[in-house]
Order: C-alpha cells, then sequence, then structure tokens
C-alpha cells in the first residue's frame, strides 16, 4: 500500500495532526520544540520507499491542538494513544531533541508498544543541556511564560532505572557540537540494554535533521539490511 493522506486524531485528550505515507514496517516520526512534521519533509522521499511513515505534530506544535498542558509525558502518552487507536504494530518510533525524550519516555512505560526507537538529541534532565542553552530557555520561561521554555529548562527527570526498563533496541544519536552534553547522550546509550550510539562528526543539534535527508540515511542503514538492529 502506497498511500499520502493527511488528517486529524481525537485521542480524548488532544486532536493531533499527522500525516502517512509510504509502506512497509510502521514509523513514527516526532520533531523537536517549536517544529512541527514540515522539518522531515527532506527525508520523507528515502523513508517511504522503506516504512508506512506517520509524522505527528506533537501538542502545541504545527496544526495539533494548542489549548492543553505540555510535559514530556503527555507527548509520550499521545504517541501511545496514536499506536493504539490506529492499530498500529509495533511501529518504530524516531523522535529529535523533545520527541527523542518522548521517545525514550514511552518505551519504558510501554515497552509492549513498540519494536524499536530512535532518539537524537535528547537529554536526560535539563542539566544535560549546555549552560548558554539552559540559560536562554531558563531566561525565556520566566519572561515570557512560553511553555515549551518552561518544559525544556524544567523537565525532563529520566533516571538510569528508567532507561534499563528499555528492552527494545535504541539508536541514541547526537552531533559533535550538539547543544547537548555529549557525557549525557552516552549515559543515556550505555543505559539501555540494547543500544547503538552514533556521535556526528561536524554534525549540531540538529543540522543533519531539520529539512537533511541524512537521518534518513540513518534510520534505514540502522533499522534495514545487514547492519539493523532489529
Amino acid at each position: 500500500m502506497d498511500y499520502n493522506l493527511s488528517m486529524f486524531l481525537e485521542n480524548g485528550k488532544v486532536r493531533l495532526h499527522y500525516e502517512v505515507s509510504g509502506s512497509g514496517t510502521p514509523l513514527i516520526m516526532l520533531h523537536g520544540s517549536g517544529e512541527d512534521i514540515s522539518i522531515f519533509e527532506k527525508a520523507l522521499p528515502l523513508l517511504e520507499k522503506h516504512f508506512t511513515v506517520y509524522r505527528i505534530d506533537s501538542r502545541c506544535h504545527g496544526e495539533s491542538g494548542k489549548k492543553v498542558p505540555l510535559h514530556y509525558e503527555l507527548i509520550a502518552d499521545d504517541v501511545y494513544r496514536f499506536i493504539i487507536l490506529l492499530e498500529l504494530e509495533k511501529p518504530i518510533v524516531y523522535g529529535f531533541s523533545d520527541g527523542g525524550i518522548a521517545a525514550l519516555m514511552l518505551a519504558y512505560t510501554h515497552p509492549d508498544s513498540v519494536r524499536a526507537i530512535a532518539a537524537s538529541g535528547a537529554n536526560s534532565n535539563p542539566k544535560a543541556l549546555k549552560f548558554l542553552h539552559r540559560l536562554g530557555y531558563m531566561k525565556l520561561s520566566v519572561f515570557t511564560y512560553d511553555k515549551k521554555a518552561r518544559m525544556i529548562a524544567t523537565e525532563p527527570h529520566i533516571t538510569k532505572a528508567d532507561l534499563e526498563r528499555i528492552k527494545v533496541p535504541a539508536l541514541i544519536t547526537a552531533g559533535e557540537h550538539d547543544m547537548i552534553k555529549e557525557e549525557d547522550t552516552k549515559f543515556i546509550a550505555s543505559s539501555i540494554p540494547i543500544s547503538r550510539l552514533m556521535i556526528l562528526p561536524g554534525e549540531s543539534h540538529s543540522s543533519y535533521i531539520d529539512d537533511s535527508d541524512r537521518i534518513a540515511e540513518i534510520l534505514i542503514d540502522n533499522f534495514t539490511g545487514e547492519n539493523s538492529l532489529i
């Protein structure tokens, strides 16, 4: 089956906008803070040759519901409800930044709902952001009451025990010049029982993801063929 549809899903708590295209193993794509599904446009032509790609606008982003609370746990729960309501058979869940944090949380709160996860530029706690980035989000959250900035400045709080509960294969990536401290990326990867770590030379937090097809190549290399994690 090969199709391209844009639609809304009411999960009982928030209206989620998503688009679906391609064919094959289901792959859910989650964007970062302040973004929407359009960041994956350049990656989509490659991905949809291998996967049925579901790109979701997270709550408070894109065309999804705005007048709702915003926390990482809620984003992860939205994805779980999405999987259940669409009756997806153990999708791979990929997330960038905020989406990566949600992918990690989904994998340890609902371990039977996914086949594998991949997280790029995710952090386990706010102190894992490099100082100037964290300071910027803290100032923004105080002076503008921006709930996206407040979430980044005060969440998440993922422990080693949480990560050890992830029983599916996990691909963890970060850029060499990421806004996340490298030691935290390595902590996340080393704490997950079945994981693969990639620190990408020359890349920033988002350079290989936003409007780039490199993330498609990475996902295809790591979840299909002889090098597959699954």
